[in-house]
């Protein structure tokens, strides 16, 4: 039985009372302050003054502790208002561009705030309430999307990989440039300074032109200025209404 389907045990009188929720909230401590190398079962038994066979009353594995601290984070993000109208009414016509916005920065800002919450990212499906919450919100507002052929359960999927694909890599990406930067102790100017003369060494070879337009006229951006730059490119694809197939179908 999974984790989110068993009751939690009943409380019981002690010096150092547990909770799952006090369980979570000492291992994303942990987690916040040493990464996820941090985080065993042992470990977080310790930070809460208890043995560590108590916590297996709550939490059978690891692997729960992870699902549960990936679900105490999702819960932090903001979702969007729902739109007005039934379901499968298009609603406003831009406000599912706003909701994927919303969604997709408030995923980033969780991840600036807890870094290990990329390393769980992708992978297996996530079913808990706040996990899940999230997931139908996206979803919910690409069903709405132009570009999303009318109840075609394989294009909105495409258009969740597409989504997905960006948020999660673009958050990854970001958040090991951060871990770098620490462990260099070398900003990312410095190490553009550092390695400058040999770029443009490379470029000079006029090897590499694609790269040297990117380099020599290509504006520096931040990082937040960078994130909201990627996810237009998918949202403009996405706004793009669907066209019919060449067999008489539907495509995106």
């Amino acid at each position: 039985m999974l984790i989110w389907e068993r009751p939690e045990p009943a409380a019981r009188s002690s010096l150092s009372p547990l909770s799952r929720d006090r369980i979570v909230r000492a291992a994303v401590g942990l987690a916040d302050d040493d990464g996820l190398t941090a985080v065993s079962l042992r470990k977080v038994a310790a930070a809460l003054d208890a043995g560590p066979m108590r916590l297996y009353r709550y939490v059978d594995t690891k692997e729960e502790l992870l699902d549960l601290m990936l679900d105490a984070v999702y819960a932090e993000i903001p979702l969007p208002e729902p739109a007005e109208g039934d379901e499968g009414d298009e609603g406003d016509e831009g406000d599912w561009e706003a909701s994927v916005r919303t969604l997709a920065h408030g995923l980033r800002g969780a991840a600036l705030r807890h870094e290990w919450f990329a390393d769980l990212l992708g992978g297996r499906p996530q079913f808990g309430p706040a996990a899940l919450g999230h997931l139908e919100a996206v979803l919910a507002a690409l069903r709405r999307a132009p570009g999303i052929a009318d109840d075609d359960p394989n294009a909105l999927m495409h258009a969740l990989q597409a989504v997905n694909g960006y948020v999660f890599g673009a958050v990854r990406h970001e958040i090991v440039e951060l871990r770098v930067e620490r462990e260099s102790g070398q900003t990312e100017h410095e190490w553009q300074a550092a390695s400058g003369p040999y770029l443009r060494r490379l470029i000079a070879t006029g090897r590499y032109p694609a790269l040297a337009h990117l380099v020599t006229r290509g504006a520096d951006q931040d990082p937040a200025a960078m994130f909201t730059a990627g996810l237009d490119v998918i949202l403009t694809g996405l706004a793009a209404p669907s066209r019919p197939a060449a067999g008489g179908g539907r495509r995106t």
